[in-house]
């Protein structure tokens, strides 16, 4: 029996990878109440960043294996990416830790650093990213599940909740930002599932994702830029414990997970798009065959 393209073993799959994502964010904002201590460390963010950088150099790995190139050239574009996105997230840890971000005491107007490190990177990623014909047959022959699960990670984005309910951040970043990261993780797992299906509402659901990802990355970027920047613009009434939001290790969201998490979504659309544009062609081309 079908309904909309999906059986109803795969509705009843994807409520229970729902619910997974769901306790899973229960969790971690659980773990946070109850040890507020914990993530001011950094220890946290640290081993979450390490477990995603491992899952996207094995993802990538085991994509490559699915490609037609040779060993050699699967390993060459395999440290040509790993290299620079582990270099990427070594500096921004780097400057983070050193307070690079945060706004310099007595200046009226900082230069926008923490903008620059969010912006630039997806700028520059997604033009040489999807300007590589290599890179486009990597995703031809990945699953188009994987780029969206890996974001099951999104839910760490919570924690601005528990932060906010401390009081160290301002409700009108961490509330949308909070909610938001924990509405995309949580439905990353099923959106994978769906678009695994190989249905056109599975995939149809996971372009729907990543706009839902993308508008969440948008208000989370509009409202930190408006809480966290100093100036002729911005009069300082809202809360001043906004600068938290520069400080280690809350910026590494905004200076990392932010951009990684924008070029994810525009590889996966670039993905789907292929990926729909290949079973037109291959519709088209059936059915001439049929006509003849």
């Amino acid at each position: 029996m079908k309904k909309n393209n999906l059986t109803i073993p795969d509705i009843k799959g994807t409520s229970r990878l729902f619910w997974a994502g769901a306790m899973l964010a229960a969790f971690w904002i659980g773990m946070n109440l109850v040890f507020p201590q914990l993530a001011p460390t950094g220890i946290p963010m640290i081993i979450v960043r390490i477990i995603v950088q491992g899952l996207i150099l094995a993802g990538l790995w085991l994509g490559l294996s699915r490609t037609a190139f040779t060993y050699r050239t699967r390993a060459t574009l395999w440290l040509a990416i790993a290299i620079p996105f582990t270099l990427w997230l070594t500096l921004i840890l780097e400057l983070a830790t050193h307070g690079f971000f945060q706004a310099v005491p007595g200046v009226v107007l900082n230069l926008p650093v923490l903008p620059i490190a969010t912006f630039l990177p997806v700028v520059v990623g997604l033009i040489l990213l999807t300007r590589s014909g290599r890179i486009a047959s990597l995703l031809d022959a990945m699953p188009t599940s994987w780029l969206i699960g890996i974001q099951l990670y999104r839910v760490y984005g919570s924690l601005f909740l528990v932060i906010w309910l401390h009081g160290i951040l301002p409700g009108a970043f961490a509330l949308p930002a909070g909610i938001g990261d924990a509405a995309v993780g949580v439905l990353a797992l099923p959106a994978a599932a769906l678009v695994a299906s190989g249905t056109e509402a599975g995939r149809k659901a996971a372009m729907r994702w990543n706009i839902l990802g993308l508008i969440d990355l948008a208000i989370a970027i509009s409202m930190g830029i408006m809480t966290s920047l100093r100036g002729p613009f911005h009069g300082g009434s809202l809360v001043e414990t906004a600068g938290q939001l520069n400080a280690f290790p809350t910026v590494m969201t905004p200076g990392f997970v932010v951009p990684l998490s924008a070029i994810l979504h525009g590889l996966s659309i670039w993905q789907l798009k292929r990926r729909a544009q290949r079973a037109e062609l291959s519709h088209v081309g059936t059915e001439s065959q049929l006509s003849v």
